[in-house]
């Protein structure tokens, strides 16, 4: 187990559940398009969220952004350490600062005691792209060949090295409130190096694929390596890194959660069959008038949407309430028993008021 750092309200690590976080996209000192995108994260699910500050105007913008989100707001500090100092002093909840990237040692051990007195954790880490650039100018010709020989395992060692050598800047400064991360746009280097990260530190781990693309994409590069490293009882805290509107990360990294029983479900489970040559409905667009009706119900039901009434019966037996559809009739089935037989035309209407009906039922029904 990690060690437990405090993001404002939010426990991080220590057993805590995972945390859900993600980047806003605006400009930061863009006060109302920057609180516009916080509050639909949080609305989404998202637990954490992280704005950047390249401009004294950006985090001029801080106290007022902190006054109106609904969720805690974490400083990304990259290159000018004044712009940590003023982060934390209009009270941001963390810090991400990476040593390597500031000029002067004297200043990264400024921020540290700055964050230090202010009793907020700073997100330390590597990135592949970065530190194998850095390590292209530093070192010598052979040194490089061995790089290419093993790429990925070396760059395993070097990264985890990396994040040794800036842990002992925090060691130095008596700082432990300390948040690791290490990424790549590789998911097995990330499966790899947080496998190894997590053997040797007990701090809190940072999960994410960085440069993963858009959604399409970017999903299935995303979720490879988190849910891997998730089901082994690896990470902290998430973000899934889309080149789109960040709503999406939070979609889906919730979705990941709740598929691995690691956050419960705030509203229904939609889950269909994948059709075959049986199915005699328009199921894709059914589908999706489901999703949009579903969407009012706050409530934690599975419901499943099967074309076939040959093998939907059996499909749907673990949802809570079914829709068994065939031509020009549906079935309705709740908890595996039928319920109702209707019309095509009545059918979405009637897995609503079936839906409806389940989740409103008494819980120790």
């Amino acid at each position: 187990m990690t060690r437990q750092v405090r993001v404002g309200k939010v426990l991080l690590g220590g057993g805590a559940p995972v945390v859900l976080q993600s980047m806003t996209s605006t400009p930061t000192h863009d006060i109302d398009a920057t609180l516009m995108q916080i509050h639909r994260l949080a609305a989404a699910g998202c637990d954490v969220v992280r704005v950047a500050v390249p401009a004294k105007e950006d985090t001029a913008a801080l106290p007022e952004l902190i006054r109106q989100s609904p969720v805690p707001i974490v400083a990304d500090v990259h290159f000018h350490y004044e712009r940590a100092l003023e982060a934390i002093e209009a009270g941001v909840a963390k810090i991400r600062l990476n040593p390597g990237n500031i000029k002067e040692r004297q200043q990264v051990n400024e921020a540290i005691r700055a964050c230090k007195q202010a009793g907020i954790p700073i997100r330390v880490g590597v990135n592949e792209g970065s530190i194998v650039e850095r390590q292209d100018k530093a070192v010598r010709h052979s040194e490089k060949q061995e790089l290419a020989r093993d790429y990925h395992g070396n760059l395993i060692q070097l990264m985890v090295r990396k994040l040794e050598e800036y842990l002992r800047i925090f060691e130095e400064n008596g700082f432990e409130d300390v948040v690791l991360a290490a990424k790549s746009p590789d998911p097995t280097i990330v499966i790899d190096v947080y496998r190894e990260i997590s053997r040797r530190f007990d701090f809190p781990l940072h999960l994410g694929v960085t440069h993963a693309g858009p959604p399409e994409t970017g999903r299935v590069r995303s979720v490879a390596a988190l849910a891997t490293l998730l089901a082994e009882g690896i990470g902290d805290t998430i973000r899934i890194s889309y080149a789109a509107d960040p709503i999406h990360e939070v979609e889906d990294g919730q979705e990941l959660l709740c598929c691995l029983g690691l956050r419960q479900r705030t509203g229904p489970e939609l889950i269909a069959c994948p059709t075959c040559g049986r199915v005699e409905v328009d199921l894709l667009t059914l589908v999706g008038q489901v999703r949009e009706r579903l969407a009012s119900i706050k409530s934690p039901i599975k419901v499943a949407v099967m074309g076939c009434i040959v093998n939907g019966p059996g499909e749907a037996e673990g949802a809570d309430v079914a829709l068994l559809a065939g031509k020009g009739k549906a079935v309705i089935c709740v908890r595996g028993e039928p319920v109702r037989t209707v019309s095509e035309s009545e059918m979405l209407d009637a897995l609503y008021e079936e839906a409806m009906s389940f989740a409103n039922r008494p819980r120790s029904m």
